[in-house]
């Protein structure tokens, strides 16, 4: 796992995989996992339901909807800056940009990183209905900013940005949270009806 998630599935060699499993063989490596795309994808799936799952953990403990996504993007810098692994993600950068040999592998990962929004929507949608959230509060631009600042954490992590600059973009990504949620507003409205 952390080897794909070090070099990604095309830098990673047979080679590589081969000393990273204690020097096995060739023959083993194929009778055990029948291809490199197949050990891949079984890494990823590794990945995603251990080190990967504490995001969703962390949104999904919110007691609000706002507590969750802050908690989720926090958690999300624990792993992709974490001091014993890789920086940046197996899932978000394992098969970004692959060669056409390699683009199933690349379309699985889509779906995983397309998710994401999944993950945010149900939350906020939870959110609505336990009243942390305002009914008909429109929330595609909050899907939306939050899905791109996790998703882009990563590649941020993986070009050197520090965990203390990763936890800022958090911090400040939160910033826009009242104004998309329209509390700003609702604090406005009920500050003019006070004054009449």
């Amino acid at each position: 796992m952390e080897v794909f998630w070090e070099k990604g599935y095309e830098g990673t060699s047979l080679d590589d995989l081969l000393v990273a499993m204690g020097g096995i063989r060739p023959p083993s490596l194929y009778g055990a996992f029948g291809s490199k795309e197949q050990l891949f994808y079984e890494a990823v799936a590794l990945q995603a339901k251990t080190i990967g799952a504490r995001p969703i953990e962390a949104l999904e403990k919110g007691k609000t909807a706002r507590e969750g996504v802050e908690a989720m993007l926090r958690a999300g810098v624990d792993i992709y800056r974490g001091p014993d692994r890789p920086a940046g993600c197996l899932v978000f950068l394992g098969a970004i940009n692959c060669a056409p040999a390699s683009k199933s592998v690349q379309d699985k990962m889509v779906g995983y990183r397309t998710a994401v929004a999944d993950v945010f929507r149900r939350r906020l949608l939870r959110g609505i209905a336990e009243g942390d959230l305002p009914p008909g509060c429109d929330l595609e631009p909050l899907i939306s900013l939050y899905t791109t600042v996790f998703t882009g954490l990563p590649l941020r992590a993986r070009d050197g940005a520090s965990r203390e600059e990763l936890m800022l973009t958090a911090t400040a990504s939160m910033a826009a949270w009242d104004t998309l949620t329209g509390a700003t507003s609702r604090i406005r409205s009920a500050t003019r009806n006070t004054r009449n």
